[in-house]
């Protein structure tokens, strides 16, 4: 295997899906980052939307095995994307961020819950419609950048039901477009580490320490 200077997706969707995948992370910080890694026939797109203390994999099928470790500008990269061929180019590396050198284990994990896809995603839109009401119920001089970061770590630093894994990996998950695929949702464990693995990819915190949740867009 050798790096080279573009990547094929192993089918015909897969360009298209982690274009909206990207599109989504990017509505959160326009300068975000994406770390790419291969090793073989599955690329990992790694990123952390703005805010949450989270990081979110897509995996991509690969056309053919390709060996490679580079963090690049997310907006670059979803540029690159060719859905038609359905390739991209590989943008220039960029100074990852602080989050991109320390990814969660690969290997490992300890599977501690599984749950239907329909419930994690009622979960999900509980909170958010929560969080909404709860703000429109704030007169408008209350509606500080202080008291909206205290409500959203309120609702997002709960634990998804049976489990120790803080909401806010779900409701990544969600926003994020992980949750579409209709097949059962599994929360897994590594010490030091809590993931949430669904259809579409996985998100992960770290089990220590789970504050720090601010602000994001719904």
């Amino acid at each position: 295997m050798t790096e080279q200077s573009e990547m094929a997706f192993a089918e015909a969707g897969e360009a298209a899906e982690l274009a909206a995948y990207l599109a989504r992370q990017l509505r959160w910080d326009r300068t975000a980052a994406a770390r790419l890694k291969a090793e073989g026939e599955v690329l990992a797109v790694f990123t952390r939307p703005a805010r949450f203390e989270v990081l979110a994999v897509r995996p991509v099928r690969l056309r053919a095995p390709l060996a490679l470790d580079r963090t690049v500008s997310a907006g670059e990269l979803l540029e690159a994307l060719d859905e038609e061929r359905s390739a991209a180019r590989l943008p220039a590396p960029v100074t990852g961020p602080s989050w991109a050198g320390l990814l969660p284990p690969r290997g490992g994990w300890r599977p501690v819950a599984e749950l239907p896809h329909q419930e994690v995603g009622a979960a999900a839109a509980a909170v958010v419609a929560e969080f909404r009401e709860r703000t429109e119920r704030l007169a408008p001089p209350e509606r500080t950048r202080s008291t909206l970061d205290a409500l959203a770590e309120e609702i997002w630093s709960r634990q998804l039901p049976g489990t120790r894994l803080p909401l806010r990996a779900v409701h990544a998950a969600h926003a994020l477009g992980l949750l579409r695929a209709a097949v059962p949702v599994r929360v897994l464990e590594r010490a030091g580490w809590l993931r949430l693995r669904a259809g579409l990819g996985s998100t992960t915190v770290r089990s220590a320490g789970v504050g720090g949740l601010s602000v994001t867009p719904l």
